[in-house]
């Protein structure tokens, strides 16, 4: 490892600050995030071991293997192509909360403000999953078996007493300090190679059944099967189900922009950090849910048993093997919802920052201890618990949250097709080129399919909340004026002030 220059890295930390100041804040948020741990933290929220595994099943009862053979690869190039578009924007506007900026400043204010709450509102959705996650199927099936806890005797308060209980020590984790988090992500990033590399090759190694990959591309409608996900439909709507499997693994990517502010030559880093991330775990992810669906003895046997499918396979390793695993699973997944609550509250505190939330002053109080958002970060905490007390909370959590994330990245995307050349003229070190409008029109695209998919049934339910969401956007921008007291990112040219505050350079 190379020793620190102390003076290049002060003079990068002047740029930061300068080129922040320049599009109209001060540096309040600790910046003392590496590329690597940029890197991380969206590589710990994608988290392979969590995704790839809770939503494993719903992927294999639509259209059985090739949903995962032909769909993950799929899915992963349209995750990697709205990163690419969103890595661009990102390098012109590193900030905090930087999509419901860039909708903002590419767009108007309030095409920024409605990306604001999906943003907000996906985010908040994901840190409820992953920690849903983390109690079932992790908590349940794979630990609490080890200290002699029969999971059948757990009831829905003891779901409800375990999820506050790990998202309040995520919070209070958040509220020490970056450097702490920055740690517990680094690690979260190598935590997760390991063992997803581990358990593939535990699965391959120990199994007996014979590696048909012939499996990877086999088209099998298991819609409305017996066990599965999914009700009757056709095969092209089944393999298009199928691709939330991927969609909802690969995202939450946008952190590395949401900690603009706290990562050093974040111009540069940011979008590498949102690239790396993807990449990466759409290749690791492939091969790890390949092994899943290799190693299985029965296929269909497989879509019956449902979640249950991973002790399944868990079963055919030695027991020590099983409990390491376990245990790093859990582990990971737990590391994976501190990172998905450092995401959330940035992007809280960044639009509270602007105005654009109830109790704004309050919501945007920095630390002065830890120079952390602190009350974004409790706030966030208790809206996630609150949304796993739903009674079917997974299903609705985890496809409402790739829904409403995706929405909340092509927003700002669709603002920049229609922005560059024109009102976008200053490009960042990350520049896609002539490839820039052919990539975003690309990501436009396939965020409506994936926005139709989401809300088929059984996923209506990420429908009405859509609806609901837009109504109460409806009701406070225009029924309680909002449209004429927010003001937006002070880049933007107000409309309430008619005056520019601050000027690209």
């Amino acid at each position: 490892m190379e020793p620190v220059n102390q003076a290049d890295a002060s003079t990068a930390l002047d740029h930061d600050a300068r080129q922040l100041k320049s599009m109209g804040y001060t540096q309040e948020l600790a910046r003392r995030m590496s590329g690597f741990s940029n890197f991380a933290i969206s590589f710990s929220i994608i988290c392979i071991l969590a995704g790839g595994i809770t939503a494993f099943p719903q992927a294999l009862s639509a259209a059985g293997g090739a949903s995962i053979g032909i769909g993950w690869p799929v899915g992963a190039l349209f995750a990697l192509v709205v990163a690419a578009s969103m890595a661009q924007i990102a390098s012109s506007y590193p900030t905090a909360g930087g999509l419901y900026h860039w909708s903002s400043i590419l767009g108007n204010k309030g095409w920024g403000w409605a990306t604001a709450w999906f943003n907000l509102l996906g985010l908040i959705f994901v840190v409820a999953s992953v920690n849903f996650g983390v109690y079932d199927p992790f908590f349940k099936t794979l630990i609490a078996p080890l200290f002699g806890i029969n999971p059948d005797s757990l009831t829905f308060w003891h779901q409800t007493a375990f999820i506050a209980a790990v998202t309040l020590s995520q919070a209070w984790l958040n509220h020490s300090g970056i450097r702490i988090t920055t740690i517990l992500t680094d690690l979260s990033g190598y935590l997760i190679f390991a063992i997803a590399v581990l358990l593939t090759l535990a699965l391959l190694g120990f199994s007996k059944t014979p590696l048909d990959f012939g499996r990877l591309i086999d088209f099998s409608n298991f819609t409305g099967f017996d066990g599965g996900a999914w009700p009757k439909q056709g095969m092209l709507a089944a393999f298009l189900s199928g691709l939330l499997l991927t969609i909802y693994t690969i995202t939450g990517f946008d952190a590395s922009a949401h900690t603009s502010e706290e990562t050093h030559d974040a111009a540069r880093n940011v979008p590498k950090g949102m690239l790396r991330s993807v990449a990466w775990s759409a290749l690791f992810g492939y091969i790890m849910v390949c092994a899943f669906l290799l190693v299985m003895p029965d296929i269909k046997e497989g879509v019956k048993q449902g979640g249950g499918f991973f002790n399944a396979l868990l079963g055919t390793l030695p027991a020590w093997l099983r409990v390491a695993l376990g245990i790093g699973i859990f582990l990971s997944n737990y590391l994976c919802g501190l990172a998905c609550l450092t995401s959330c509250s940035r992007m809280m505190y960044a639009f509270a920052r602007d105005g654009g939330l109830p109790a704004s002053n309050w919501l945007k109080k920095v630390n002065d201890i830890h120079c952390t958002p602190g009350a974004a970060i409790w706030v966030s905490a208790i809206l996630a618990i609150a949304a796993t007390l739903y009674g079917d909370a997974f299903a609705v959590l985890s496809t409402g949250s790739a829904v409403f994330l995706y929405v909340s990245y092509v927003m700002p995307v669709a603002a920049g097709l229609g922005a560059e050349g024109k009102t976008w003229v200053r490009k960042g070190p990350f520049n896609l080129g002539l490839w820039s409008k052919p990539i975003a029109l690309l990501a436009v695209l396939g965020g409506a399919v994936l926005v139709y998919v989401g809300i088929q049934p059984p996923n209506e339910k990420v429908l009405y909340i859509s609806l609901l969401l837009i109504l109460v956007m409806a009701v406070f921008w225009y029924g309680l004026g909002v449209r004429t007291r927010f003001v937006g990112p002070p880049e933007i040219k107000s409309e309430v002030t008619g005056e520019a505050d601050v000027v690209n350079t």
